[in-house]
């Protein structure tokens, strides 16, 4: 909590708290979650909302948490994404979080947006992150479940994505941006299944699309092919999901290739070339150029960085 000032302000509802990073330090927190403190890292006492994302997980449950207007008892493996301007509180019994044991970690918008450090660029609304997005049929928050066997990683990230930001050893701006890089890459697994959701959200052309980017992302596809893929022209296409999502058709295409990059290069050994073939990229040197210019690093520049 050394690394951020949480600021609250009141009106005539919730009060809301922002998030002020301090110079020179990553704009990112890391806490621990109790029965004192709700999952923004305010005390859990009254209901409030906040302007930055939210990531929590508890790796024992205990008590509920009510996010806008759903209560959800809290359970071991739970992974609560929230979105600015939701209201968390506790649960109607008041019981908050009594018994719960885990971690939250929380970011300025900044973070994902054009200005942030070059490992952010790519998650801006990514489609595998639409749970963080508000619009476009979603909703603020939502919980998802961490599998028992992938439960110590994700609480071994967190506490040591929490030593390098109280510590400050040399390289730990660059290895809190792994770390946190590396949680969204596994809450991206958790939420896989966006076509279905967005399915079930009513946005059955963006699931048509989305889906179409998943099976034929590691060819060579374009604007072109999803058009002809949904029955619509380029320019309708092109319109629709840019109202409904902020982004391209072709920038969807390209964060679909980097999301599966990302993943070949920390999990394997695969040559930088073989990585860049299998998510669609047939040149090498476009292959570099396409991922540094999405994340201000060579692909193996990132594979050093996100390895433990």
């Amino acid at each position: 909590m050394d690394t951020t000032r949480i600021l609250g302000s009141r009106g005539d509802g919730p009060p809301v708290y922002t998030y002020e990073a301090v110079p020179g330090v990553p704009p990112v927190s890391v806490i621990r979650l109790g029965h004192e403190l709700s999952p923004s890292g305010i005390p859990e006492a009254h209901a409030h909302s906040h302007d930055f994302l939210v990531l929590a997980y508890f790796g024992r449950g205990g008590g509920s948490l009510r996010l806008g207007d759903r209560q959800w008892p809290v359970e071991a493996g739970d992974a609560y994404v929230i979105a600015p301007g939701e209201v968390v509180g506790v649960g109607e019994d008041a019981s908050g979080l009594r018994g719960a044991e885990g971690w939250g970690v929380f970011f300025p918008l900044e973070v994902l947006g054009s200005q942030a450090p070059g490992a952010f660029l790519s998650w801006r609304s990514h489609p595998l992150l639409l749970p963080f997005v508000r619009g476009a049929g979603n909703p603020g928050a939502q919980r998802l479940k961490v599998p028992p066997e992938d439960r110590p990683s994700w609480s071994w990230r967190f506490s040591a994505l929490d030593l390098e930001l109280r510590e400050r050893r040399d390289g730990y701006r660059e290895a809190v941006l792994s770390h946190l890089t590396l949680l969204l890459v596994e809450l991206s697994r958790l939420a896989a299944d966006v076509v279905g959701d967005l399915r079930l959200k009513d946005e059955p052309l963006l699931a048509e699309v989305f889906g179409f980017i998943e099976e034929h992302y590691g060819e060579r596809i374009s604007l072109r092919d999803v058009a002809r893929a949904v029955g619509l022209s380029r320019s309708h296409l092109t319109t629709v999901v840019r109202r409904k999502t902020g982004r391209a058709v072709g920038e969807w295409i390209s964060e679909r290739r980097m999301a599966e990059a990302r993943k070949l290069l920390v999990q394997t050994d695969l040559a930088a070339e073989e990585v860049g073939r299998r998510v669609g990229y047939g040149d090498p040197a476009y292959f570099v150029r396409t991922f540094r210019r999405a994340h201000g690093a060579t692909p193996l520049g990132w594979r050093r960085a996100g390895r433990p």
